[in-house]
């Protein structure tokens, strides 16, 4: 299924998807050795308790991530359960993504523990991309006491497809003249963006493996899925374009969470609003950008979910003044609707520092500096400690009132 690891050519493009594990699962069995070989579940067990990680050993019941908790349960009775414990995932996060930037740069995080790595040009310097692979496996294992799957391809595309094949501590190389005839007998349903919505799709349409959708022409794929047809078939062929996006790229950066019941205590909210804010400043300035734009997200308890924005003028990266513009939105939004929410989120439009043309301050701002020498300070200890070294005092007693069950920057149910 893969080339001969004894053959390591140095590719002129090569993407490396590297993905722990079962991650939270595997963090709490390092922790509890009692927990070795024992079928784990990870998440809520309330009424709307979900699972954020099954073990392997949960697995072969047929447990897996998001799924309610009560179900998997019922396959697993026998399980052990742990309520999710997101500062010790970032804290492991932030040791895993920093492996990954000493073999390059071009590291785009997808999850907590999951990213694209592109090394084509770490390879005269650090060996062929299924080396560097190798090295990452190792220093994981290493430093982490953790496993890694690896996929070594061509685009982002076929190394994510690659780095599920051979799971758990499965390393598979997938080069170019292999890609198709890999992919064809896979089902569709490994193909990443396809999900249960939208398989029926694919298999009313007659589409049951990579190989149905490579035979079709352009036209006939059109035809049967509508004009996402061309770029699903471009996939099943391995082909994908896609850069891998650094931080420094991103236009965005946000964040939100789902809570595990529906939370309308204001308080509460702005509490949790806070501490995102705090995340979006903190990963805005590593980047060394610039927010221009502020965007609250809420969604309701029935699913129904609604944006408001804010621009910013002058652009800015102080952790004070985007907090200000969220909480002023969620303050707008509250006049309008006392609902209680199921999910908050904060995003940003991020610009480069250079192209915002941030005028200096003729009579500059005490309290802006002081603000300025606090979020240098935060930073550093954020860059020595892991991003949840700090809280302030109003967002984590927020966070103690409410268990959550999922995020999009940092841990989160995960989808393998």
């Amino acid at each position: 299924m893969s080339k001969s690891e004894n053959i390591d050519p140095i590719w002129l493009k090569c993407v490396l998807h590297a993905d722990m594990d079962a991650f939270f699962a595997s963090v709490e069995q390092l922790d509890d050795p009692t927990l070795k070989g024992v079928p784990v579940l990870v998440g809520g067990e309330g009424g709307r308790g979900v699972v954020a990680a099954a073990s392997y050993e949960a697995r072969k019941f047929g447990c897996h991530s998001a799924m309610p908790m009560a179900l998997a349960l019922t396959k697993c009775p026998h399980a052990e359960v742990r309520a999710p414990r997101f500062d010790r995932y970032s804290e492991i996060s932030l040791h895993f993504m920093n492996i990954l930037r000493d073999q390059s740069p071009l590291v785009e995080a997808i999850s907590v523990d999951e990213a694209f790595v592109d090394v084509s040009g770490s390879q005269l310097l650090l060996g062929s991309g299924p080396t560097i692979a190798k090295a990452i496996r190792a220093r994981v294992y290493e430093e982490l006491k953790l496993t890694v799957s690896v996929g070594v391809a061509t685009s982002k595309f076929v190394a994510k497809i690659a780095s599920d094949l051979r799971k758990p501590n499965g390393l598979t190389i997938i080069s170019a003249e292999e890609t198709r005839g890999i992919l064809a007998p896979l089902a569709i349903s490994k193909m990443w963006g396809v999900g249960p919505k939208t398989l029926p799709k694919f298999i009313n349409a007659g589409i049951h493996t990579f190989g149905d959708l490579q035979n079709l022409s352009e036209d006939q794929a059109c035809a049967r899925l509508g004009e996402s047809g061309a770029q699903w078939r471009q996939f099943a062929l391995g082909i994908d374009e896609r850069e891998v996006v650094t931080e420094h790229d991103a236009k965005s950066v946000g964040q939100e969470e789902t809570f595990e019941r529906n939370i309308g205590d204001m308080n509460v909210l702005r509490s949790i609003l806070q501490e995102q804010c705090d995340r979006v400043a903190l990963r805005l300035r590593a980047c060394e950008g610039l927010a221009k734009c502020v965007t609250l997200k809420v969604r309701l308890a029935n699913f129904d979910t609604f944006s408001r924005q804010k621009k910013l003028n002058p652009c800015t990266d102080s952790t004070k003044t985007i907090w200000q513009a969220a909480d002023a939105l969620l303050t707008a939004w509250r006049r309008e609707s006392a609902l209680p929410l199921r999910l908050i989120g904060v995003s940003v439009e991020r610009v480069d520092r250079a192209s915002a043309q941030v005028q200096p301050e003729l009579f500059p701002d005490a309290a802006a500096e002081v603000q300025r020498k606090l979020d240098s300070i935060t930073d550093a200890v954020a860059r020595k400690y892991g991003p949840e070294a700090l809280h302030r005092g109003a967002s984590r007693a927020g966070s103690r009132r409410n268990k959550r069950d999922a995020t999009n920057d940092g841990p989160r149910p995960e989808a393998k």
